[in-house]
């Protein structure tokens, strides 16, 4: 592809998810401040709840930073997937005008919803840093959590391309992968660690790159050191999540104009 062509997509890109992001609050009374908003009040409801209400600790802690935290911090990744998961089946179905132009680059709409989760988890993050900050818990470590979030970012890039292409197909996805995604946040690290996880099931938490990333993630910004081969491992999975996926998404996207 022509590095002019591929810079026009991005472009093309960031507008799409610009739009996608404002409209979501567009009528509200505080309108895109919400995206600060947000993470601010569900970062605090878990500082009372968990901190001064259940007093809550996490397993196998002795000090560090305080549950509800630690908590956010892994939140912080499985939200960015889950949303980008969640929006993925109508991501093409919500666009058949554009669908229908033949110049249209349609394997870029996938993308939006997952754009627009990073922009929201963006927000999360400094919000993450100024917590960890005013607690006493920041550490140089904390600024790789970026790189630890990369595979799961191409694990959800693929899946997207997926789901979009079935969603085209089957509308009820739209309401099949939600709840799905609901149900993999407890079966992912996400409320405990690994470490708790019963003997037998640690091979599936070991090679699920979701758990393996959030996992890192949460060391990364508490300061403790992350297992950078399963990490390893999990890219190399991210990588050819997203390969397939894009393959399969170009592969239906010839039958979209006629479905929709």
């Amino acid at each position: 592809m022509p590095a002019h062509t591929t810079l026009s997509h991005r472009y093309l890109l960031g507008q799409l998810i610009k739009r996608d992001v404002l409209l979501r609050y567009r009528g509200a009374m505080f309108g895109v401040a919400w995206i600060f908003l947000n993470p601010l009040i569900m970062l605090a409801i878990f500082a009372f709840v968990f901190g001064q209400i259940f007093q809550a600790r996490w397993p196998q802690q002795d000090g560090g930073a305080p549950f509800w935290l630690v908590l956010y911090s892994g939140l912080i990744a499985f939200n960015i997937f889950a949303e980008a998961i969640s929006r993925a089946p109508a991501a093409v179905r919500s666009y058949p005008s554009y669908v229908k132009k033949i110049i249209f680059p349609v394997e870029i709409l996938p993308l939006v919803p997952l754009g627009a989760a990073l922009v929201h988890g963006a927000f999360n993050y400094l919000i993450l840093l100024a917590a960890l900050a005013w607690t006493g818990h920041l550490t140089l470590s904390t600024l790789l959590y970026p790189i630890a979030l990369a595979p799961l970012l191409l694990l959800a890039l693929g899946l997207a391309w997926f789901l979009a292409a079935w969603g085209v197909f089957i509308k009820d996805m739209s309401q099949i992968v939600p709840p799905f995604v609901q149900i993999l946040m407890f079966l992912s690290p996400v409320l405990y660690p690994a470490s708790a996880v019963p003997v037998v099931l640690q091979p599936f938490y070991q090679f699920n790159p979701l758990g393996t990333v959030i996992e890192a993630c949460r060391n990364v910004a508490l300061g403790h050191p992350a297992d950078w081969s399963t990490w390893g491992i999990s890219l190399f999975l991210g990588l050819t999540a997203a390969g397939l996926g894009h393959a399969f998404f170009r592969h239906s996207r010839e039958e979209f104009a006629d479905v929709l």
